[in-house]
């Protein structure tokens, strides 16, 4: 848990953690329709610039990302109040390997009617909503990983070594999902819940400890770090595990790339790989969080991490859960916030979170 809170505190950290998601979300529905599209087709769309906002008049639908997002945050959520009602510390493990079946369950049955959940599970308020029951191009491991149904042992050490289900998968569903974790526990143990939770899914180390980063950085954002410090503590942290490297690697030349200064641009960013795995899609919402870190950048930071030929949705929604917690909800584009699906349900989702984990 973090804190120790103070009333202004609190209030700053709900605000961050409401951020955190819709920010991501917002990224998630900027890079969605792109998702496939390459820069010179984005740019042959949308004209030079590419994607600067939502299409007119529509809503701005999200992708899998934010599903899963959700679904995280609901079974965080349940697994601190399990833990501050019963002394459960290692309930999150089955509580979350739950919440996935449930988000799995949105994706084969064609509404809530038709829904059931895992023998021991709560139900939670997400599967009975209606508009989360579309496949939004869902990751492969994702749905495989899921379906095995696989709990997570929550006292397991990490150690670097492929884990048991999808061994050899580093997709970016790992990290795109992730966020909640650094609201509601301090760097060290955010990092490690997030690294076995995606565990459930990708076996990688790399995509298992690309997940554990950012929950770390988001941790650190929501108490009061820089983007910059938020991102160097992460990455010290993340040195001290064995297989760390590849991760490490991506991280390095985001901040890198992010100190040379200069006009942020999608070659930069391509630079840094298509974000299809994960320690590229991190590498790229870190950099395009880094390239603009100023609150009143929040706009261009998002605009910068989707406009590539890569993961778009992915790397949009990466970078909104980092400024968004840096920033809180306010600091995220109104008109923007107002157009994204189900954006009363997200931060409900959130101010739930924020509420479990607060006690003042």
């Amino acid at each position: 848990m973090i804190g120790p809170w103070t009333m202004e505190s609190a209030v700053v950290y709900r605000a961050r953690a409401r951020g955190c998601l819709l920010g991501g979300a917002i990224g998630d529905a900027l890079g969605y329709p792109i998702e496939f599209t390459s820069l010179d087709g984005i740019r042959a769309a949308h004209g030079p610039d590419g994607v600067t906002g939502f299409p007119s008049g529509a809503v701005a639908r999200i992708s899998d990302d934010t599903q899963m997002t959700l679904f995280t945050a609901e079974a965080l959520t349940q697994a601190v109040a399990r833990e501050q009602e019963r002394g459960l510390t290692g309930a999150w493990s089955q509580l979350l390997a739950w919440g996935y079946e449930r988000w799995l369950e949105t994706q084969n049955k064609p509404g809530p009617e038709q829904a059931t959940v895992p023998e021991g599970s709560p139900r939670g308020s997400l599967v009975d909503q209606t508009w989360l029951y579309s496949r939004r191009a869902p990751g492969n491991a994702c749905l495989s990983g899921t379906a095995q149904k696989y709990h997570p042992d929550p006292w397991h050490a990490i150690d670097g070594k492929a884990g048991r289900v999808n061994p050899n998968s580093k997709g970016c569903g790992t990290v795109m999902r992730s966020a909640p974790f650094g609201l509601c526990d301090t760097g060290q143990e955010a990092f490690e819940k997030a690294a076995r939770g995606a565990q459930i899914t990708h076996g990688h180390p790399t995509g298992y400890y690309a997940a554990g980063a950012l929950a770390a950085i988001v941790a650190h954002l929501v108490t009061g770090d820089s983007l910059e410090g938020a991102v160097l503590r992460a990455m010290r942290l993340l040195a001290r595990y064995p297989g760390h490297e590849e991760t490490s690697t991506a991280l390095g030349r985001a901040v890198d790339l992010a100190a040379q200064g200069g006009e942020p641009t999608a070659d930069r960013v391509e630079s840094l790989g298509a974000g299809w795995v994960a320690e590229e899609a991190l590498a790229i919402g870190v950099y395009s969080a880094l390239a603009h870190p100023g609150p009143r950048e929040v706009r261009r930071a998002l605009l910068l991490s989707v406009n590539h030929s890569g993961d778009s949705d992915s790397t949009g929604s990466i970078c909104g859960n980092l400024v968004g917690a840096r920033h809180g909800d306010v600091g995220l584009p109104q008109e923007w916030v107002e157009r994204v699906e189900g954006r009363a349900v997200i931060a409900a989702v959130a101010d739930d979170l924020a509420g479990t984990c607060v006690r003042l």
